[in-house]
């Protein structure tokens, strides 16, 4: 399962304005207001957006995003977002050229670039992908998403040994750990190594949502995924069960 990058933080969104000295003029002092209004109403626009994205109403969320795009056409972030949307929805050809737009505009977004390796990654452009990931890496070397989905695109290559290196990484940073646990459970599995497998399987049930609460939680699904992958090696007929 790649982990996207998802609404972050825009300059639109983050403005203070400082107090009106005494001498500003009454023009000056309609434009601050003016401006603090419109990044009030920027905020909202981009809080319905994700809202509406999370409860699968993705025809809202991309009209929240193009109004805010209409705005602010050199917002490299609403791109990003709006292209998130497309992709998530279906729309993989408008998702690609908004995640170009994105990087044209801003070439440092580093979750642009996670957000069109995953692209790629589902058209099987594997080493597309990984040239993606590296570059949202070396500008944020932190970047615990692109280091999972780094990860599982090579698992995808067949390189399990890097792989679980790119996992081990991730874990470091203390983020994500249901996650990482099970992918890098899922790359023992499929490496034949089943006993770290389960290790790593278990460990991931602990750290994600539980089957049975928060049926809207959107690491439920990979938890039921890794339900799946252990029941299957404990199964008696398979050696791993034994």
């Amino acid at each position: 399962m790649k982990s996207n990058s998802f609404f972050a933080s825009s300059n639109h969104q983050n403005h203070s304005y400082k107090e009106i000295i005494n001498n500003t003029t009454e023009s000056q002092r309609y434009e601050v207001s003016f401006r603090s209004k419109s990044a009030r109403g920027d905020s909202y626009l981009r809080s319905s957006a994700l809202k509406s994205a999370q409860q699968g109403n993705y025809t809202e969320a991309i009209a929240l995003l193009s109004q805010l795009i209409d705005r602010h056409p050199d917002n490299a972030i609403d791109y990003n977002n709006r292209g998130l949307i497309y992709f998530q929805s279906g729309e993989s050809q408008k998702a690609i050229l908004d995640y170009n737009t994105a990087l044209q505009l801003n070439p440092n977004l580093a979750s642009a670039y996670n957000n069109r390796a995953n692209y790629y990654a589902a058209c099987g452009e594997l080493q597309s992908a990984i040239a993606d990931y590296d570059r949202a890496l070396d500008l944020n070397p932190r970047y615990v998403r692109a280091w999972i989905n780094r990860g599982i695109t090579l698992r995808d290559l067949g390189q399990y040994e890097e792989a679980v290196d790119n996992f081990e990484i991730a874990l470091l940073f203390g983020q994500l750990e249901g996650h990482i646990l099970a992918e890098r459970g899922r790359t023992y599995h499929l490496w034949g190594d089943w006993n770290c497998a389960i290790a790593d399987y278990r460990r991931a049930l602990i750290e994600l949502p539980s089957l049975n609460i928060r049926k809207d939680d959107p690491g439920l699904r990979l938890a039921v995924q890794v339900k799946n992958w252990l029941n299957d090696l404990l199964r008696p007929q398979h050696p791993g069960g034994k």
